[in-house]
């Protein structure tokens, strides 16, 4: 079997799949920092989050007409799913923001959107070193770093939301959204989570 050709070209769609998120990551922090463009940042969204489904499906169909892979097939199926899942997060979080007709910027859905840009940065530097695992190790670990920093920013929004005597419709829609953001981290997490293993067995 090793001597047969093995089919590299699921790197690329990886590194295209981790493009499409860090994309979308930083649409949805402009549409939190400046929710007046609504509109027109939701629907680029929608658009990252549709290149990402053709990507997914794209290496789904490689999987099935490649007969030998550079990674075991169960990762790559697990890793595509993973990546497509936070593109799938970002892209409900901005439609929410659509449908709740959100037009007031909230400090805490920016910073809550710019960790989770963060997480998707690290997570298309951790693709592209997939065959070295320190450097992988190492930014997974940079990753759970900014979950925890979520889940901290996450909790003291939901504190101040409920703070008061709050518009309960206000507490709904604000919720919602950062119900949203907090899984989208914790998604990224996960693929970090996913890297690393892949890197270890493959070094």
């Amino acid at each position: 079997m090793r001597f047969l050709p093995t089919d590299e070209g699921f790197f690329g769609l990886f590194d295209n799949l981790a493009e499409r998120a860090t994309a979308a990551a930083r649409l949805l922090t402009t549409l939190f920092e400046d929710p007046g463009r609504r509109d027109e940042l939701t629907a680029q969204i929608k658009s990252e989050e549709h290149s990402a489904d053709q990507l997914t499906y794209e290496v789904m169909q490689r999987l099935d007409r490649s007969f030998v892979t550079p990674l075991d097939r169960e990762d790559i199926h697990l890793l595509a799913t993973r990546l497509d899942n936070v593109v799938d997060l970002i892209d409900g979080t901005a439609r929410r923001v659509q449908m709740f007709h959100v037009s007031e910027r909230q400090e805490a859905a920016v910073g809550l959107s710019r960790i989770l840009a963060e997480c998707a940065v690290g997570i298309g530097r951790a693709v592209k070193e997939v065959r070295t695992p320190s450097a992988v190790h190492r930014i997974a670990r940079q990753i759970k770093d900014l979950e925890e920093r979520a889940d901290a920013a996450y909790a003291e929004a939901i504190g101040q939301l409920f703070a008061g005597s709050p518009d309960p419709l206000a507490v709904i829609k604000w919720k919602e959204i950062y119900d949203n953001l907090e899984h989208a981290v914790d998604e990224c997490e996960d693929v970090a989570n996913v890297l690393e293993s892949i890197s270890l067995k493959n070094s």
